[in-house]
């Protein structure tokens, strides 16, 4: 007989991990508030009280959701800024990217999004700090345009959240099934960007 835990250790991840999947499709059916626990288990093809071996609450399970979404939102992020030298570029792939990742993860997306004020304070803190990371990007990429001269910005803090919210705001309206394809909503988003801060 095996001594090693890991086999259990997967077991208990993977549970976890269908049971996020799970809360993905009520709460972007139903709504976190019309949502319930015995909603989202059996969803998993788990029992009710089974769910709470892994989470203690639905709202950690929206936390966790929302944790995720808005970590990987950041690394996709800071790739992008990452990956252009030219500052007008720079610009252009923060907000062509940022759109990529929001209609690849409408879904999650919009609960993240309109669910924010169902987490806990101690939670929302956490997310609005990943916010914060998000805006502190695109606010140094037009700085950057702004010194080189290339970029022409009267509010910077304004400007960051506007290009921000071109992608923030499409799962309100995107779906997969749609004619526009995520590609072409990050060319266009990106193209976009760039018209509304390019110096003349």
């Amino acid at each position: 007989m095996s001594t090693d835990p890991a086999p259990g250790r997967d077991r208990s991840a993977a549970t976890r991990e269908r049971l996020l999947d799970a809360a993905v499709e009520a709460f972007a059916t139903s709504g976190f508030a019309g949502t319930t626990t015995r909603d989202i288990a059996a969803r998993a093809g788990m029992s009710p009280a089974a769910v709470y071996v892994h989470h203690a609450t639905k709202e950690e399970l929206l936390f966790e959701i929302s944790r995720r979404g808005h970590r990987s939102a950041v690394e996709v992020a800071e790739r992008a800024s990452a990956s252009a030298d030219d500052t007008v570029e720079r610009v252009r792939a923060i907000v062509s990217e940022f759109s990529r990742w929001h209609a690849i993860n409408s879904r999650v997306g919009r609960i993240v999004q309109y669910e924010f004020d169902a987490l806990t304070p101690e939670h929302r803190a956490e997310i609005a700090g990943h916010r914060r990371a998000n805006e502190k990007i695109m606010r140094d990429a037009l700085e950057a345009g702004i010194d080189a001269g290339v970029l022409t910005v009267s509010d910077v803090k304004g400007t960051a959240l506007a290009l921000l919210s071109l992608s923030i705001d499409l799962v309100r309206w995107y779906h997969p099934e749609g004619q526009i394809t995520p590609d072409q909503i990050a060319k266009l988003h990106g193209d976009l960007a760039v018209r509304m801060v390019a110096a003349a």
